[in-house]
C-alpha cells in the first residue's frame, strides 16, 4: 500500500528508502495498474524527491515511475527538473526518458535529446554519466537522430559522453 511506501520514505536509513523506490518501480510495472495508481506514484516520487540521496534511487524508479507516466503527456516536468540546482533532480530529468527508448517513442526521444543538450555541459558526474547512457539507449532505436545530435554538439559534449553515446550506433 502507498501509505507503507510513504512510511519507508520517512526512514532515515538508506535501505528502507531505496526499498520504497523499488516498490514504486515494480508496482507501476503491473499490467492491471490503474491510471490513478500510476499518477499517485508519479506524484509521490516528485513530492518526496527530497528523500533521494543516492543515484541508484533515481535509476531504480525514474524511467518507469516518471518517464512512463509522462510518455503521452507533456514532458515539461522533466525540463523543470533539468533546471534544478539539485544534481539528483537533474539526474531524474535525464534518466526518466529512458522510458522512451523501449519501445521507441519518437517524440519522447526528441525530448531526451533536448534534455541531453541542456545537461551536456553539466560537470557533476551524477548528471553527465546518465546523459551518455540515455544517448546510448536512444542510439539503439533512433541512430540517425542521435548521430545528428552528436554531429551538431561536437566537442560541446565531453569525450566520455560521446564515447558512451556512440556505443550502440552502427559503425560508419
Amino acid at each position: 500500500p502507498l501509505d507503507e511506501v510513504v512510511r519507508l520514505l520517512d526512514e532515515d536509513e538508506y535501505e528502507p528508502r531505496l526499498a520504497a523506490f523499488c516498490v514504486m518501480d515494480f508496482s507501476v510495472r503491473r499490467p492491471r495498474i490503474t491510471a490513478a495508481e500510476r499518477e499517485e506514484r508519479y506524484r509521490l516520487y516528485l513530492d518526496r524527491h527530497d528523500r533521494i540521496d543516492a543515484w541508484d534511487m533515481v535509476d531504480r524508479a525514474a524511467p518507469r515511475v516518471i518517464g512512463a507516466f509522462l510518455r503521452d503527456r507533456s514532458r515539461e516536468p522533466l525540463f523543470a527538473l533539468a533546471a534544478s540546482s539539485d544534481p539528483l533532480r537533474r539526474r531524474t530529468a535525464m534518466t526518466a526518458p529512458l522510458a522512451y527508448t523501449r519501445p521507441a517513442h519518437p517524440e519522447g526521444i526528441a525530448d531526451l535529446l533536448r534534455l541531453a543538450e541542456l545537461l551536456a555541459s553539466d560537470r557533476d558526474p551524477l548528471v553527465s554519466k546518465p546523459v551518455g547512457i540515455a544517448l546510448k539507449h536512444a542510439g539503439a532505436v533512433a541512430p540517425d537522430a542521435v548521430s545528428a545530435f552528436l554531429d551538431r554538439m561536437g566537442d560541446r559534449l565531453a569525450a566520455p559522453v560521446r564515447r558512451e553515446a556512440r556505443a550502440k550506433l552502427p559503425s560508419p
